[in-house]
């Protein structure tokens, strides 16, 4: 992982603890949790508060996972919404995390200036000792306190202050008025300060989780599905529809049923184009290292140069298809037929606005492996593991581009691949099966692209570059 710490493409952004005073308050939340202590001067946290030198430290690398038990945190400060997390059971952990963080920054703001807040995110299911499990996470529940149980002390007064003012005789209680100065001493005016903790309770459609050997869970869809990344670990499962990553026709009729997903290449331009190229790139180095061609600096005309040396029996299938698709672009002409049983159908694909977009961009990125900067940007997961598998090449080429292209125009990186962000339409349905079919498919198809608006008026004609597989 050498090159991409190097580049800060990994354990960047961390937040970093270097003060006796965070050392001490991160330490008496670490023994609170573990049991244990730092004896570091100086490391970075994450998200959640989990330091990868701790845990280099601890021996252990995951330490806020216990066992069987749902993942914990520790908060210094409300920064730390900025930070990535190093370790997520599910993907949208992050998300969650962050959007607790914003909602209850101005109670967390001034719990950590006092205290380090420990808590758990809360998944309601106890251990994942089956696939049908994943299907019980329904909610995820964030509890939280300080070390010093600074909120349940202030529930404790707000709850005397509740009973004194709604009891007739209470002014006359002088047991509950002494009860109510000393917890005040150990809590603050909550009346003027309150810190009751909002927002703790949020819904979980879709999520991706690593447990299973890869799990992608969408039930915001119509047609519910889950989705195994190792066929071996596939099961039935009541209520929803089971596939695995191997069966590319029938995930693509689905994602085309449910509105799920729509091509990349609908916008046209120079950045669409850009962004073909890119994933041609990608697809050529990956050849070129594999037949141990040296792939020069990586430069697209080194690349050209590396592809002309390959066999033609060794050239990428993928790359047909991403040529006719960046040739139609650039230059027009007639629309190459492009359908799920062509390796380059899911490089062309980018999920729909709506709840499961993030978990459906992960589900098409773990389909287009080769295409390692969209892996980057919405599955590390899966492309750091793959990353250990490439040579050192290849990892010095994929790490500079994501350096030199990503870095330098993050959030056009984001739009070229991913589009702008519409209003959420209600997806569209068609009949079922598993043949190899496009997104939308039977769907009103547009002008641009794909054509005059049809509407209702019959389906599209045959040749488009979505149609069935022959």
């Amino acid at each position: 992982m050498n090159p991409l710490v190097e580049r800060g493409l990994m354990f960047a952004n961390l937040i970093r603890v270097d003060s006796p005073a965070w050392v001490g308050l991160y330490n008496r939340a670490l023994e609170k949790l573990t049991g244990k202590t730092t004896a570091l001067a100086e490391f970075h946290i994450d998200l959640t508060g989990l330091s990868p030198e701790v845990g280099d430290e601890l021996g252990d690398l995951d330490y806020l996972a216990p066992r069987g038990g749902n993942r914990q945190f520790i908060l210094l400060t409300t920064e730390q919404k900025t930070a990535p997390m190093l370790a997520a059971d599910l993907s949208v952990y992050p998300a969650i995390l962050r959007r607790f963080i914003a909602e209850n920054e101005s109670q967390l703001f001034s719990l950590t200036a006092r205290d380090a807040v420990v808590g758990e995110i809360d998944d309601d299911v106890w251990q994942l000792a089956q696939p049908a499990d994943l299907l019980d996470i329904r909610k995820v529940r964030i509890t939280a306190d300080t070390t010093g149980s600074h909120v349940a002390e202030a529930d404790k007064l707000t709850a005397m202050i509740d009973r004194f003012r709604s009891q007739p005789d209470a002014w006359w209680d002088d047991v509950l008025i002494a009860e109510m100065i000393e917890q005040a001493r150990k809590s603050g005016d909550v009346t003027r300060n309150p810190v009751r903790l909002s927002h703790t309770s949020f819904d979980v459609p879709d999520f991706r989780a690593p447990a299973f050997g890869g799990v992608y869970v969408i039930r915001s869809a119509p047609e519910p599905a889950v989705v195994f990344a190792d066929p071996s670990q596939q099961v039935p499962l009541g209520g929803v529809q089971v596939m695995s990553l191997s069966d590319r026709n029938a995930i693509a009729a689905w994602l085309a049923r449910n509105g799920l997903a729509e091509q990349v290449t609908a916008s046209g331009g120079a950045a669409t184009a850009a962004v073909l190229r890119q994933k041609i790139d990608f697809v050529l180095v990956d050849a070129a290292t594999e037949a141990r061609i040296d792939p020069g600096d990586g430069s697209r005309a080194a690349l050209r140069r590396a592809a002309a040396r390959l066999d033609p029996a060794a050239l990428p299938p993928e790359l047909p298809g991403l040529g006719a698709m960046l040739r139609y672009v650039e230059t027009g002409g007639d629309w190459p037929v492009i359908d799920s049983a062509n390796p380059a159908y899911f490089y062309a694909l980018r999920a729909t606005t709506g709840p499961w977009q993030g978990t459906v961009n992960q589900l098409i990125a773990e389909l287009a492996p080769h295409d390692v900067r969209t892996l980057f940007l919405v599955n590390k997961p899966v492309f750091h593991r793959l990353f250990q598998t490439w040579d050192a090449a290849k990892q010095a080429y994929v790490a500079d581009q994501l350096a030199r292209e990503y870095q330098i125009d993050r959030q056009g990186t984001r739009a070229a691949l991913f589009g702008p962000e519409p209003g959420m339409a209600e997806p569209d349905q068609a009949g079922p099966g598993t043949a190899a079919a496009g997104p939308r498919a039977g769907a009103a198809v547009p002008a641009g692209p794909w054509g005059p608006a049809r509407g209702d008026r019959g389906p599209a004609p045959r040749g488009g570059p979505w149609g069935a597989a022959r």
